[in-house]
Order: C-alpha cells, then sequence, then structure tokens
C-alpha cells in the first residue's frame, strides 16, 4: 500500500485509490498489471498514458507490468510492429516483468472454449454476418435466438473440433456465447467467442485457422495472468458485464477491470487505421515521419521521453474524455529541453554583413554559454571573421521605432562577441538587401566590454569562412483544424500543406560533433534534433518545436 508520506506528496488518481483501498483490506499481496496492445501498428501518444499509468501504478506500489500482445487477428498484425512496441515502451523508460502473447493462451483458450460449450453455454452458429446482426435486435427492441441455438453439447463439441480441424471456409460459423438475446446490453446478445480465418499467424504460423475474439481473449489472458487490476479505455465499460461473465463462468481467477478515460488531442489523429491510411497513401514518409501522433515520430522529431512522462502526469487519470491542447505537449518539451539541450547558432535565412573594419582572413576566437540553464554544461569557442551571416529578418532599411535590431545607423551586440553598427547596405534591382555593411565598435566584446554602449538587441550569428551548410525541416501540425475527423469529407482533406518546410541553413562548426538524436536549442528560433537521414558529410535536424506557440499567436490576430 502507499504510504501517508507519498500521498501527501501527490493526490492519488481514482484508480490509484481503488488499488489502495484493495491493499488496505488485504485483497492483494502484490498489484499486477498488463499493457496489452495488438501488433497492428506504432504505438502513439494515446498509448503514451495508458503505458504511464499500467506501468506507474506497479512503481507506486509493490507489483509488476506484463507486456502482452493481443495478437488475435493474424491478418492485420507483424513482428514489425512487436519490435517496434518493445523499442517504444524502453525508450519512455519501461521495463516489464514478462513479455506474453495472446497467442501462447491458444491451447488454452480453445479448452475454456469447450467448457463453456458442455456447461451449455456456447454453441455453434452457421448463420451468416448479416443475418446474426438482424437477428440481435436493436437497444429498445430484444433479438432473436438464432436457429442453431438449441445444437445439442454433442454435435456443438464436434462442430468446434471440425472449425479448428480447417474443415470449413472463413466465415461459414462461428462459436457464440449463449447468454440472452433479450438483454439491455446489446454485447451480451450471445457475442461471437471464436471465427474462423484461414490466415498465417506472425507467431503461431499455419497451426491455427480458428482465432478467438478480443472479448474472449482478453479476460482469460488476465486471468490466466492473475492480473489483479485491468486498466481499459472507456469504450470498454460495456464489455465489462461479458468479461466478468466468461470468468465466472469458467471459473478461473477474478482479475478485474478498470476504465479511465481516453485523451484525445486536438489537430492531432491517433486511430491506427487513419494513421495507417496516411503511411500507405504516401501522405507522410512512414510510421516515424516527425509529423506522425507515434511515440516513434515524437522521437525523431526531437521529443523526450521525460516531456512525454511529464504530458501523461499533467493531463492525468480521469473519468470522462475530453480534449487536450497539443500546446500543453509542446509546453512539456520545452520545459525539458530548456533545462538540457546544448545551445548553437544556426541562420535559417541567410543575409550577409560584412564588417567592414574587422581584419580580412583572420578570424578571432569568441566564447558562449553552451547552456546558461546548466553552468556545468561550459563554454564553447565560436569563430568570428569579417564576412558573417545573420537572419533577414534581423535587418530593416526603414525600422518601425520598437525595432530592436538592425538597422542603418543603429547598433547590436552579436551573441558572444562585438557590438557592431550599420554603416551602408546594398540592394538589388529588385530591392531586395543583398549585402549590409558595418563595423565593430573596440571594446565592446562580450564580457570585456569597457565601452558602457547600452544596446537593446543581441543577434545570433555564423561565421560565412566556418559555417556549416545543414539541411533544416521545418515540421508543423500534420492538420489544420482542431479535430480532423469531426467535419464533413475526408480527414485527409484536412491535412496542413505547410506541415513541412525543407530548408538549407548555416551553422557554427560546433554542430558538427552532434549525434543522431541529440537535441540542441538553436538561438532564437527553436529546439532542433538531428536526423537519422544525416550524414558526415550532410547535416540534417528537424525542428521539434519553436521557442513559442506560435499557433497561439496566429489565433490572436
Amino acid at each position: 500500500m502507499i504510504t501517508e508520506e507519498k500521498k501527501e506528496e501527490k493526490s492519488l488518481n481514482f484508480i490509484e485509490e481503488i488499488i489502495d483501498a484493495d491493499l488496505q483490506a488485504g485483497k492483494y499481496k502484490e498489484i499486477i498489471t498488463r499493457f496489452p496492445p495488438e501488433p497492428n501498428g506504432y504505438l502513439h501518444i494515446g498509448h503514451a498514458s495508458s503505458i504511464c499509468l499500467n506501468f506507474g501504478l506497479t512503481k507506486t506500489f509493490q507489483g509488476y507490468t506484463n507486456l502482452r500482445f493481443d495478437d488475435t487477428n493474424p491478418t492485420t498484425e507483424d513482428t514489425e510492429y512487436v519490435e517496434s512496441i518493445k523499442n517504444d515502451i524502453r525508450w519512455m523508460g519501461f521495463e516489464w516483468k514478462n513479455e506474453l502473447y495472446a497467442s501462447d493462451y491458444f491451447d488454452t483458450l480453445y479448452e475454456y472454449a469447450k467448457t463453456l460449450i458442455r456447461k451449455d453455454l456456447a454453441y455453434v452458429d452457421d448463420s451468416t454476418s448479416e443475418e446474426i446482426a438482424t437477428l440481435k435486435g436493436t437497444p429498445t427492441e430484444p433479438g432473436k435466438d438464432s436457429p442453431y441455438r438449441s445444437r445439442s453439447i454433442e454435435e456443438n463439441l464436434s462442430l468446434f473440433e471440425q472449425m479448428k480441424n480447417g474443415d470449413f471456409p472463413d466465415g461459414s460459423r462461428t462459436l457464440r456465447a449463449k447468454i440472452d438475446m433479450a438483454h439491455l446490453n446489446m454485447l451480451m446478445r450471445d457475442p461471437i467467442l471464436y471465427r474462423i480465418k484461414h490466415a498465417h499467424h506472425h507467431r503461431t504460423g499455419d497451426a491455427w485457422c480458428i482465432y478467438p475474439m478480443y472479448d474472449f481473449a482478453h479476460g482469460q489472458s488476465d486471468s490466466i495472468e492473475n492480473v489483479t487490476h485491468s486498466i481499459c479505455t472507456l469504450e470498454f465499460v460495456p464489455h465489462r458485464e461479458l468479461y466478468d461473465w466468461l470468468i465466472d463462468k469458467l471459473e478461473i481467477y477474478p482479475s478485474h477491470q478498470y476504465e479511465f478515460a481516453r485523451r484525445n488531442l486536438n489537430y492531432t489523429i491517433t486511430s491506427k487505421r487513419k494513421l495507417l491510411q496516411l503511411v500507405q497513401e504516401g501522405h507522410v514518409n512512414g510510421w516515424d515521419d516527425p509529423r506522425m501522433p507515434t511515440i516513434s515520430g515524437l522521437r525523431r522529431r526531437g521529443y523526450t521521453p521525460e516531456s512525454i512522462r511529464d504530458f501523461c502526469d499533467r493531463i492525468g487519470v480521469a473519468r470522462r474524455e475530453n480534449m487536450i491542447d497539443v500546446g500543453l505537449l509542446e509546453f512539456c518539451v520545452r520545459e525539458d529541453l530548456n533545462k538540457k539541450a546544448l545551445r548553437r547558432m544556426v541562420v535559417l535565412d541567410p543575409l550577409k554583413v560584412v564588417i567592414t573594419n574587422f581584419p580580412e582572413e583572420i578570424s578571432e576566437i569568441c566564447h558562449s554559454e553552451n547552456n546558461p540553464e546548466d553552468i556545468a554544461a561550459g563554454m564553447r569557442e565560436i569563430p568570428l571573421t569579417r564576412e558573417i551571416y545573420i537572419e533577414k529578418e534581423d535587418f530593416m532599411e526603414t525600422p518601425s521605432k520598437k525595432y530592436f535590431r538592425l538597422a542603418p545607423g543603429k547598433m547590436v551586440r552579436l551573441k558572444g562577441a562585438y557590438i557592431i553598427q550599420c554603416d551602408d547596405f546594398v540592394k538589388a534591382e529588385n530591392g531586395e538587401i543583398t549585402e549590409v555593411h558595418c563595423s565593430f565598435i573596440e571594446n565592446s566584446k562580450s564580457g570585456q566590454d569597457a565601452t558602457g554602449i547600452n544596446v537593446k538587441g543581441t543577434l545570433h550569428w555564423v561565421s560565412a569562412a566556418h559555417a556549416v551548410p545543414v539541411e533544416i525541416r521545418l515540421y508543423d501540425r500534420l492538420f489544420s483544424v482542431e479535430d480532423p475527423t469531426s467535419g464533413e469529407g475526408d480527414f485527409k482533406d484536412y491535412i496542413n500543406p505547410d506541415s513541412l518546410h525543407v530548408i538549407t541553413g548555416y551553422a557554427e562548426p560546433a554542430l558538427i560533433e552532434a549525434t543522431t538524436g541529440e537535441s540542441f536549442q538553436f538561438l532564437r528560433k527553436g529546439y532542433f534534433a538531428l536526423d537519422q537521414d544525416s550524414a558526415p558529410d550532410k547535416l540534417v535536424f528537424n525542428r521539434t518545436v519553436t521557442l513559442r506557440d506560435n499557433w497561439a499567436k496566429a489565433g490572436e490576430k
């Protein structure tokens, strides 16, 4: 049980309260949970809450968590997804005690099904799916018994064995529970337990041609593993009655199901089916595309496991579904990277500046802190030369009153270097500024400034002679509306056409030492991570997030 001291540190959510009460009552000696993904796609941000909850419960309370793959649908599952799921959970910072599969229990589940038949609680139905649906009734009208419901136990056992042996084609027969066709809960109206599917399974091969339905495999797998608290999302509330009925009739270990609310993110889709569409139709470049809400996509974009766990902790565990602003997720990664990301200067839209009174073919070493939030990160050397690059937006020919960057006659400080003053500029025939001429102020070097000059603007810059060309992928939200599935038409109609821009920028030479996945704050521009597409002669950076919430600003206009 949890100590009073821990309770005071943080209030318990309702599931933790249930577990604490169970332990206080001596109901269990240890808590066992499970994370049960179906290996039919990559994990996404919605799964992160379930991961943090299930694994977090057994960190808070004495016990352990199993990883169990719900692999009962062979046509959609693959070992690629199995491996990606394991990688994502470990990257999130969690480790399971046992790696299990629903397919581990196929023999046991088959015997459970025969037990129900022997108890006259299950029967083989020859009805088509359409006929079964018609006989189900409606929420206000009772269903009707299948014409095959009265089959004898012996005939059902024989037919079920023939189903297993492959004697019947797909869809020709099912095994159904015999409960109540007038039940108020539609799921209790003789639900299907097994269907025939002649398909190759990623683990059991062709050993089986009948597969258990989720509702039959789920609770029984929990029971086999002695799961004490089976945590599901709210859509499984109607399924709980069947979960309990099967466990009761089979007289097996009484696992219990508890539900919490799914958290939906705006500007995001987390349906695996829809995400698969995006991948297969080429709207994104794979499951780990940095615009995808998959954990692998977020990792590639530069999100940290700490930021995702913080996000899950902040949204909490609740009983009602609601929409979460994706801005909170972006806030969490900004908070984390601000503390740990090294600072680097990178110019995304270069404008050449010539410091006319700086010696030619000479470079001077300047210094700047790697991270002002972390003194231990130390300082780095930055070469300064006569020609440098600044951002085009940092120069204005006719500045407004509150423009504190570079303009004719105005002064700014170069980060970690000198104060410079704009003396002149060169304009092309089309009116574009192509070059700015400045002079630096003697004795104004950062840390040694003896001039007493006070300037309001500080610019990032890169030495032209030492600049490293880098490919920069500016990612933004994949969808342009808050809920892409709520409107009319196809959800893909709302894909944001500006979700990716690829540009070439110029970086200070320290970035050559970056490693894949390493995150940096590009001064004044945002947080970026080195992408896996990088090579020694071509560095590629993904924008994780801007320094500020630009979408919020756009909404204010």
